[in-house]
């Protein structure tokens, strides 16, 4: 309901109220008593100036003189009362019961009122919070017909999209995969890094078929209204299911689509359930050749809830993994292809030093490098914009004001950055290090050393462990030079890295002697007491490397000590000055 109807209700409601408590005023406006002794109204009885009064067997008489006045007097209970009174022309009545009944009726009359504008209120109410639910349960999804993507529009992932491609001709003719008894696929889960194009793959999917594509986040669907992400869900589909055949697609399903509690739980009746419970409800429903496909994107597989996973709801579950060189290749070729891009410059070399690099970064690399050959009006697009750009991507802009900057902080910064360097350099000759710089960049960095490990699929127990070690280089080179006392705050990120990678080392992929083959991520969520052994295991672990780490820095110490001096004289090399510092 509007603001300006429930007022005009409940102006509506007051007015009534009014002239009833008005009526009953006026009926009783004169039905204040006065208190006669029974002598002063024997006295206005003979001197005629009674006009009725009210006879009943109580101990007092109600009456009304001739000038309107009501009074109230003493009852004798006589025989002879009456009768006198009828001799001297008084009207003689029983209890006026009409009065009583007409207050009775006012009031009965006044209830009603009320409640028949209450009703009309909360009708109204009801009827605007049921628009108002069907208005929130609409959710935007959905692109322009104009940002029509297809497969041509996405490098990389050519098995994720071979796999996808089987599904167009199931979306275009399902009635003949039905008539083989083959049932179309209700769902597709996309999961990988965030950045790698799932929700690209979806639309180019969609594109391809030539069908709608209604694009939803999980989040849209978690509300504080009971029943809305319910609401939604069902919304959802029905519009789908009013286009004929379409895509849907659901990015970050976690968000609705988490493990739910035990069915003993106390939270087995949450909104969050709820909503879950109406998507599966809703593929669960479809029929085998409506011709629409179910596609969700995800980065937390392991937290959803097993009914999604099964067949009949996400049939088939694709890994969309971060490019290996040749789809890095791939994919810069394609964001490249509309930019004034120098024949000089090497989009091979690019895709090799650019490891790690999801779709999304690679894409936000070469617009980067755009923008920076724009704001300086080059005619095209260089190497040397493209290296600024790619440590822009990674650290940061370089920050212009370093006022506050001493030479101490200067020193510690280059001897923290060259034991990160030299460790990485003398553990493997297969790690490339990149560049190395003490320039403070805008996201807090003080410098940086970025590392480039050999491209491979999988990483050994040996690459883990040099890469503890090159995490934990920056510290011990501080400790080596500065002493333990002096040792500062620059390491913060290096110990986390390097917590992260043991735990998984030791407590996910089962590589320790000790520990053994477990994974604790099982044990956890299975609510079991795991005691203090896998924290003190991992102390242990890291401060044997630790300990590895700042023997490489000593036996180093002039080299140490060489790059650290060319760094605060360049602030920055590359690795082939790195290379040459370290052949002498």
């Amino acid at each position: 309901m509007k603001i300006g109807g429930r007022i005009k209700l409940l102006l509506a409601l007051a007015i009534s109220i009014a002239l009833i408590l008005g009526i009953y005023v006026y009926r009783n406006r004169n039905s204040e008593y006065i208190e006669l002794s029974y002598n002063s109204f024997l006295n206005h009885v003979e001197e005629g100036l009674v006009d009725e009064v009210e006879f009943n067997n109580s101990a007092k008489l109600k009456g009304r003189l001739k000038d309107g006045q009501h009074f109230i007097t003493d009852n004798p209970r006589t025989e002879d009362f009456k009768e006198n009174l009828l001799l001297h022309d008084i009207e003689v009545a029983e209890e006026d019961n009409r009065a009583i009944a007409g207050q009775v009726i006012s009031f009965i009359f006044l209830l009603s009122g009320v409640g028949v504008l209450g009703y009309m209120i909360n009708k109204n109410s009801s009827k605007q919070a049921e628009r108002e639910m069907a208005t929130m349960s609409k959710v935007e999804t959905g692109y322009p017909a104009s940002d029509r993507v297809t497969f041509n529009d996405v490098a990389g992932n050519e098995e994720a999209k071979d796999l996808l491609k089987e599904l167009i001709d199931f979306i275009k003719d399902p009635h003949k995969y039905n008539s083989y008894g083959a049932r179309l696929p209700r769902g597709v889960l996309l999961y990988g890094p965030p950045g790698t194009g799932k929700t690209l793959l979806a639309k180019a999917l969609a594109g391809e078929a030539n069908v709608p594509f209604y694009a939803v986040s999980g989040s849209d669907f978690i509300q504080v209204y009971a029943g809305l992400g319910a609401s939604r869900i069902r919304e959802l589909f029905k519009r789908a299911r009013e286009s004929g055949k379409s895509v849907i697609f659901i990015d970050e399903i976690d968000a609705l689509g988490k493990k739910r509690k035990d069915s003993g739980a106390s939270g087995g009746s949450e909104e969050g359930d709820r909503t879950l419970n109406a998507l599966l409800t809703e593929m669960s429903g479809f029929k085998g050749n409506e011709g629409i496909i179910v596609i969700a994107a995800t980065n937390r597989v392991d937290t959803l809830d097993e009914a999604l996973l099964r067949p009949g709801r996400f049939d088939r579950q694709i890994e969309i993994s971060l490019p290996d060189v040749n789809a890095r290749l791939a994919i810069l070729k394609l964001h490249s292809r509309n930019k004034p891009i120098s024949q000089k410059v090497d989009l091979r070399n690019i895709a090799q030093e650019t490891i790690y690099f999801s779709g999304a970064q690679l894409e936000n690399l070469m617009n980067e490098s755009a923008m920076l050959a724009a704001k300086q009006r080059a005619k095209y697009i260089t190497m040397e914009h493209i290296n600024k750009a790619y440590f822009t991507v990674l650290v940061g802009e370089e920050k212009k004001d370093r006022s506050s900057i001493t030479l101490e902080d200067k020193r510690i910064t280059a001897y923290h950055e060259a034991g990160h360097a030299l460790v990485a350099k003398r553990l493997s000759k297969s790690n490339r290090v990149a560049k190395v710089s003490i320039i403070p960049s805008t996201r807090g960095m003080g410098g940086f050393s970025l590392n480039i490990p050999p491209d491979r699929m999988y990483q050994t127990k040996m690459d883990i462990v040099n890469n503890i070690k090159i995490a934990l280089g920056g510290r011990a080179a501080e400790e080596l030079i500065l002493g333990k006392d002096n040792i500062t705050t620059g390491a913060s990120s290096d110990l986390k890295r390097a917590t992260e990678m043991a735990l998984s080392m030791i407590g996910s992929y089962g590589m320790d002697e000790e520990i053994g083959l477990i994974d604790y991520n099982v044990v956890l969520n299975s609510n079991l007491d795991t005691g203090t052994s896998l924290m003190e295991r991992t102390r242990e672990f890291l401060e044997k490397l630790y300990m590895e780490t700042k023997v490489i820095l000593e036996h180093n110490r002039k080299y140490l000590d060489a790059i650290a001096d060319k760094l605060l004289e360049k602030e920055s090399l590359n690795e082939e000055e790195l290379n040459r510092i370290l052949q002498d």
